[in-house]
């Protein structure tokens, strides 16, 4: 999944609080069974997300207007793809079978990506960006209540396969050399941030394990006034990332 590059530029006290659990291994924490389902759906909905983006990502490069820019898309997909494999080996690790754990994510990820199909190389482009780093930026919150040993793997997982800057770049030029093209992609980018944001609350609805993790319970000191920071923290990160392509937010 992709990154940006300016989630550094944060205050600190922006962040989330680590909290209790973020102290423990999995052995301990797991020990705690709605904990263990919790952390069970976010391994699935990151598998299936990364397995997602590696097939999004090569059919992108079907699009790539050269030669360099197709062998660039394909590397990324390969990145993506070995993201995937971590979080599946590690899923089969703990005791549980791939598959089943990312079933219950299938329909709304690919209902995302089936309404947020880009008609060209450019919104492919800004989908990859502001979309993968929409999610990046909810599992990196998430990740701030998850034990060691998860919260390290998740963390692997959100890397930068090189997205960012690829298309931060690409996007910059061709609005530089057609302006016109900035309002489309602008228009495209808000409605992007809408559907992954409705995604991801209707996600966190529909499994019980996780929208205790969000609102407190089996992670602690989550209420559901950070829910709604966290949710502002998001949003104002997806400002900087239009800023960083010349898009108005």
């Amino acid at each position: 999944m992709t990154t940006p590059d300016n989630t550094s530029d944060a205050p600190a006290d922006a962040s989330p609080e680590v909290t209790a659990v973020a102290a423990q291994d999995w052995a301990r924490a797991s020990a705690d069974p709605q904990y263990r389902a919790a952390v069970v759906d976010l391994l699935g909905a990151l598998a299936y997300g990364e397995l997602a983006a590696f097939e999004r990502l090569a059919e992108d490069a079907k699009l790539a207007p050269t030669l360099a820019d197709k062998a660039e898309l394909a590397k990324m997909a390969s990145a993506e793809f070995h993201h995937y494999e971590k979080l599946k080996d590690r899923l089969t690790e703990i005791g549980e079978e791939p598959t089943l754990a990312m079933e219950p994510f299938v329909a709304a990820l690919d209902g995302f990506h089936k309404q947020t199909a880009p008609s060209d190389w450019l919104e492919g482009l800004v989908k990859a960006y502001v979309g993968d780093s929409i999610a990046s930026d909810f599992y990196r919150e998430v990740a701030a209540r998850l034990d060691a040993d998860t919260r390290e793997l998740v963390l692997a997982v959100l890397d930068d396969t090189g997205h960012a800057g690829f298309a931060v770049e690409k996007v910059r030029a061709a609005i530089d050399a057609e302006p016109r093209v900035g309002g489309r992609l602008a228009l495209w980018a808000r409605r992007l941030m809408g559907e992954a944001l409705s995604q991801s609350q209707r996600v966190v609805a529909d499994r019980d394990a996780l929208s205790t993790m969000l609102v407190g319970g089996v992670a602690d000191g989550f209420d559901l006034a950070e829910v709604g920071r966290m949710f502002s923290r998001i949003t104002e990160a997806h400002t900087k990332r239009m800023a960083a392509l010349g898009l108005a937010a």
